[in-house]
């Protein structure tokens, strides 16, 4: 296993969206082809709801292993005018789309949700359904910090529809939670997962973290060993991202030479990977583990497991719109991204202007090779048709080498990733990346895929 990290450790995308965002063709991109994108998408799926991601960007101190964009603020004034923000955008969207939606997934993602207080929590969800109804069949998640969500938290959130909550864990090493600024004891994370189970949350999730500064392959142990005392419904257990030449992701507070090796990180994935198994846990496509009870376990036995700019989900929409400062949008037909700055994002929606500042619309065959990588991400495999044969020689001459590595096994018309391939899906997903093989990023834009 060794040598194959130093043969496939590369940079490389997580395939988040297809074409990823260093590859958007943005001069070919405006708003008016992307509200025609949205309508279409709207008018071709009303019947079976949108999904919305609602990023609410502040959070009161900055954790380094973080990528997200945030403001570092304890200015809580902030709240109200962001919120009231948000739901204008949304009034935005709605009159584009000229009929009352139905929202199957919504999810609030940061920063740091739970900087907000309860009260304008409520107001937030309350505003953006008096615009809209719940689909018949939905789900409402949140992302929360066990330092600060408190059990009002909890409570109000329920009380709007919200069943499912995933906390931030990293590790449980004091030394490890020092460099990325993020310390938080045991006791905290058990007492809101606790607290969410009695309320009646039907699925806690937890993130945890390989290949952070220091971290070793007995503190990896030790957090996994603590999380099954827990027994969250499903895990993001998933490979650190040091990107500290990207702007203010705050990854210059320790040395490279602090972090693990790609042997050693690899190393600590297989060890908590091993014991997730043992307890009974299911690896679900790349970095996700579930508990056979769970949703996300039921969707890869009833192949509708899907993975959008919210990760895995179980719950597939065509339409995902995004509000909020740097959120992205996915039409099926095309992407948009929000502006990044708060201030310039409240501007925009205030002057009655949806703010998004690039984005793409796909072609025929970014369509087709997009739908070819979620196979790959969601289920470890795909298979084509005649008329895609030109593509898939292109993407077979490029697996030459898995195959004979035995990473990937080709049957006919079809490639699947075989459970030694598995660390390595975002390089077999490279080899289907036709933006990525045409023109090489000139800088480095990603994190290396191991």
């Amino acid at each position: 296993m060794c040598q194959l990290i130093q043969k496939y450790n590369v940079a490389g995308p997580r395939y988040t969206s297809y074409p990823t965002v260093p590859y958007w063709n943005i001069h070919d991109f405006s708003g008016k082809k992307w509200e025609a994108s949205v309508l279409k998408s709207f008018e071709e799926s009303k019947s079976e709801g949108i999904s919305l991601y609602i990023h609410l960007p502040f959070c009161e101190s900055l954790c380094t292993f973080c990528g997200c964009h945030k403001r570092i603020t304890k200015r809580h004034e902030v709240e109200v005018p962001y919120i009231q923000s948000v739901l204008k955008e949304w009034k935005l969207y709605v009159d584009l789309l000229g009929k009352r939606p139905k929202i199957k997934q919504l999810h609030l993602g940061g920063g740091t949700p739970t900087f907000f207080s309860v009260e304008n929590l409520e107001l937030l969800i309350n505003g953006i359904f008096r615009k809209a109804d719940r689909a018949e069949s939905y789900e409402f998640s949140f992302e929360g910090h066990p330092n600060n969500t408190t059990k009002a938290h909890l409570q109000g959130l329920y009380n709007l529809g919200f069943k499912r909550v995933s906390f931030g864990v990293q590790d449980y090493n004091l030394t490890v939670q020092m460099a990325i600024r993020r310390v938080q004891p045991f006791t905290n994370v058990q007492k809101v997962t606790e607290w969410a189970r009695e309320i009646g949350y039907t699925s806690v999730g937890h993130d945890i973290i390989f290949g952070l500064p220091h971290q070793t392959q007995n503190h990896v142990k030790e957090t996994i060993l603590k999380t099954n005392e827990l027994r969250p419904d499903r895990l993001a257990f998933y490979s650190y991202a040091h990107t500290p030449w990207l702007k203010g992701n705050g990854q210059r507070g320790y040395k490279d030479s602090d972090l693990p090796s790609a042997d050693e990180k690899r190393k600590q994935y297989e060890i908590g990977k091993a014991l997730l198994l043992e307890n009974g846990y299911y690896e679900i496509g790349m970095d996700h583990f579930a508990l056979p009870a769970d949703n996300l376990y039921q969707a890869v036995l009833e192949g509708n497991l899907h993975r959008n700019f919210m990760g895995y989900t179980d719950a597939h929409t065509q339409l995902m719109i995004g509000l909020g400062a740097s959120s992205i949008s996915d039409s099926w037909y095309g992407f948009a991204q929000n502006v990044k700055g708060i201030e310039e994002y409240q501007h925009l929606v205030a002057n009655d202007v949806i703010p998004i500042f690039r984005g793409h619309i796909l072609s025929e065959e970014d369509q087709n090779i997009r739908k070819h990588i979620l196979n790959l991400m969601c289920r470890l495999e795909t298979s084509w048709h005649e008329q895609e044969e030109d593509l898939f020689n292109v993407a077979l001459a490029k697996l030459d080498e898995m195959k004979t590595d035995g990473l990937i096994e080709v049957s006919g018309a079809r490639i699947r990733i075989t459970e030694k391939g598995r660390p390595f899906v975002r390089n077999v997903c490279m080899a289907f990346d036709l933006h990525l093989q045409r023109k090489a990023p000139e800088t480095r834009l990603f994190s290396m895929t191991i």
